[in-house]
């Protein structure tokens, strides 16, 4: 494969912001801007948490991961899932996403990235004083991609999967008096509001 300079420029600009970092949400140290109320039970939530592949993949599997404030001043411990449920605006139950589907649906892929091994080939033109000459920049180019899109892709896969673990709300109880933090899938296609709902 040969590749004119502005070509090959393009194609190194294009193909190093393939693999996506990312970013720790920290449900605690959010900004939580909706709220709902039912039975001494709170609820605080927040959307679009996630950046660039992941977010993307938010659409594709109609997954949606949002951050979640809940206090318990109900007058005994709760388990979220269980006795604390989430609801739509229309009354129909939220229905949750347990930590591994949200994972493996939004993960970074990184088999997609040894595509880049075909710029191997990749040869640099460069003509001086009326002779051409080339350079296989190839043997840079295609495997150094390929490994640094992976690495990005498994740092930031790891990344993902520890914070889903450690912000875990399905299943969890809530003490009476506590306030906990966490992270919840959700099964839409919408930002659509919702409402806590004690049963």
């Amino acid at each position: 494969m040969k590749s004119q300079p502005i070509a090959l420029l393009l194609s190194i600009f294009f193909l190093c912001g393939c693999a996506s970092g990312y970013r720790l949400i920290n449900p605690p140290t959010l900004n939580y801007l909706s709220k709902s109320a039912d039975k001494s039970v709170s609820l605080d939530y927040k959307y679009n948490l996630l950046p660039g592949k992941y977010a993307k993949k938010e659409i594709k599997y109609n997954i949606k991961l949002i951050a979640v404030r809940l206090t318990n001043n109900s007058g005994r411990d709760l388990v979220f899932g269980k006795d604390i449920k989430l609801a739509y605006g229309n009354g129909s139950e939220v229905v949750l996403v347990n930590d591994d589907e949200v994972f493996t649906s939004l993960k970074q892929k990184s088999g997609y990235y040894l595509f880049y091994l075909l710029l191997t080939a990749a040869n640099l033109n460069t003509t001086s004083n009326g002779q051409t000459s080339s350079i296989p920049v190839g043997y840079v180019l295609g495997p150094g991609l390929t490994a640094a899109n992976i690495i990005i892709a498994a740092t930031a896969n790891g990344s993902f999967r520890d914070e889903l673990l450690k912000y875990n709300m399905i299943g969890t109880t809530i003490k009476n008096g506590a306030t906990v933090y966490g992270l919840v899938g959700i099964n839409t296609t919408n930002f659509e509001s919702i409402k806590v709902k004690l049963e």
